[in-house]
């Protein structure tokens, strides 16, 4: 097994987790905030929308058993990567669509990829996930972790589009 770490952020983390959790060869995930200017993050910071960090989910990965490449083709499934800094309701750069590289290797599969979306014609308009480089990830507060599954009516915007 060879575990790797991709940080993603698509809107609410809540949804992004829950559809990714199970997803085969996720071996583990955290919501938490990604790719701002404060050096440390929590959720009263983050949804004012000035702290520039993303609502974000951090996915540990078995790459022998899903790549990076089928991750990313998963995670533009799960969210509309043509809105910026929104996703259903929720509104601001916490809930922009960004792939947070960790190395050249990722930042070359996600700009593959986000191309192979773009020129899918899946979508009207043009992909607006914003490739950058891996930040500091802070941890969200622990009744941020497994929402949905605490919480299985909770709001979510994800699901599954084809």
């Amino acid at each position: 097994m060879s575990v790797q770490k991709a940080v993603l952020a698509g809107g609410c983390f809540w949804g992004v987790e829950e559809l990714l959790r199970s997803y085969k060869g996720v071996l583990n995930t955290e919501v938490g905030y990604c790719g701002g200017d404060e050096d440390e993050a929590n959720y009263n910071m983050v949804k004012t929308g000035t702290t520039e960090h993303a609502e974000a989910i951090l996915i540990e990965f078995d790459d022998s058993q899903l790549s990076f490449a089928d991750l990313l083709r998963a995670f533009f499934k799960l969210h509309d990567p043509t809105t910026p800094n929104q996703q259903g309701n929720d509104i601001g750069r916490q809930y922009r669509s960004v792939i947070f590289y960790q190395n050249e290797e990722q930042r070359q599969m996600a700009e593959q990829v986000k191309a192979e979306v773009n020129q899918s014609g899946k979508w009207r308009r043009p992909v607006a996930t914003e490739i950058v480089p891996a930040e500091p990830f802070y941890p969200a507060e622990e009744y941020h972790q497994d929402y949905l599954q605490k919480h299985p009516d909770g709001y979510t915007c994800h699901y599954w589009r084809d």
